[in-house]
């Protein structure tokens, strides 16, 4: 999975989260067959320390609902709105994530296709699902969700526990760590230096005395993303400019700006060069590039029907 080969390559928002439910098995077999380089993910880690997939620290009651205790009187349940880290998988896996729950804005209630009974899946399951694909470009960007509140060595323990799970299904060398914390990054480089390391930066984390960059200064932040060890540069779209993408590739820098879902947007930042685009729309980037002639990734098939695991 190398980025910065000269094409943009197109990867799947928490899978596909404009057209399915987010971070979900269905989400990533959809992404995978509308043709995607890569699919973004978000990973925690449950009280008995397996790597679970969620983009909040704890139970979002926008993604997940609770379908009942997985004893009869829990004293954890109900589930929804505790911390990631104080359940236990089997308390996870009782939690629906296959319908969004109504908000006053929410523009993906009118676009994705509910899938009710979806439990959400482990990075393990991730895995074992890109393994059944015939593509062997397909990668996976991981999001470890800490934070600076969190201590050196649980970063660490985390990222351990990514690294150990991906190298088990033999994804390696398709898989990349990505964070808003670059402790994520720095760890991955002591205990996991295949991995491709993301640099994550939005407006905020990138200020004068910023917690988020590993005590690196913030006043040249492409130059501390790669003494963070980072292999990629990937901003909030809106930080995007002609220098900053020219800046970051004169470092070596690939550069992946997200969340992309905006049609004009995404030929602004095909026209500056960016190397890649996260969106929760792959059908609408593909459409776009194919307006500029440009080459896009074949969709994916199940390697034998037989073993598909699910309908998407």
């Amino acid at each position: 999975m190398t980025l910065g080969g000269g094409a943009t390559e197109i990867h799947g928002h928490r899978g596909a989260r404009g057209l399915r439910p987010e971070n979900t098995l269905p989400g990533f077999a959809h992404a995978f067959e509308l043709g995607v380089d890569a699919v973004e993910l978000d990973v925690g880690l449950t009280a008995d320390g397996v790597v679970v997939l969620s983009h909040d620290q704890t139970v979002s009651p926008i993604t997940c609902t609770d379908t009942g205790p997985v004893t009869p009187g829990d004293p954890l349940y109900p589930y929804v709105g505790r911390p990631i880290r104080s359940l236990t998988l089997d308390r996870f896996k009782t939690l629906d994530a296959g319908v969004r729950q109504t908000t006053d804005v929410d523009p993906y209630l009118f676009t994705q296709l509910p899938m009710p009974g979806t439990p959400p899946p482990t990075l393990a399951e991730v895995c074992a699902l890109l393994r059944l694909y015939d593509s062997n470009r397909l990668g996976l960007a991981i999001e470890l969700k800490t934070d600076p509140s969190w201590p050196d060595e649980a970063v660490q323990a985390f990222v351990a526990a990514v690294a150990a799970v991906v190298e088990a299904h033999g994804l390696v060398r398709r898989s990349r760590v990505l964070g808003f914390d670059w402790r994520v990054l720095t760890a991955a480089c002591d205990l996991a230096p295949g991995l491709g390391r993301v640099a994550l930066v939005e407006p905020k984390t990138v200020v004068p005395g910023s917690p988020w960059l590993a005590g690196l200064p913030a006043d040249d932040y492409l130059a501390s993303a790669v003494m963070a060890g980072a292999t990629v540069l990937s901003p909030d779209h809106e930080m995007v400019t002609p220098e900053l993408v020219f800046d970051a590739h004169t470092l070596g820098l690939p550069v992946a700006p997200w969340t992309v879902n905006d049609e004009q947007e995404m030929s602004r930042l095909l026209e500056y060069g960016v190397d890649a685009m996260v969106t929760d729309y792959p059908t609408r980037l593909r459409t776009v590039m194919t307006t500029y002639g440009l080459p896009l990734p074949r969709p994916a098939a199940l390697r034998s029907l037989l073993s598909a695991p699910f309908a998407s």
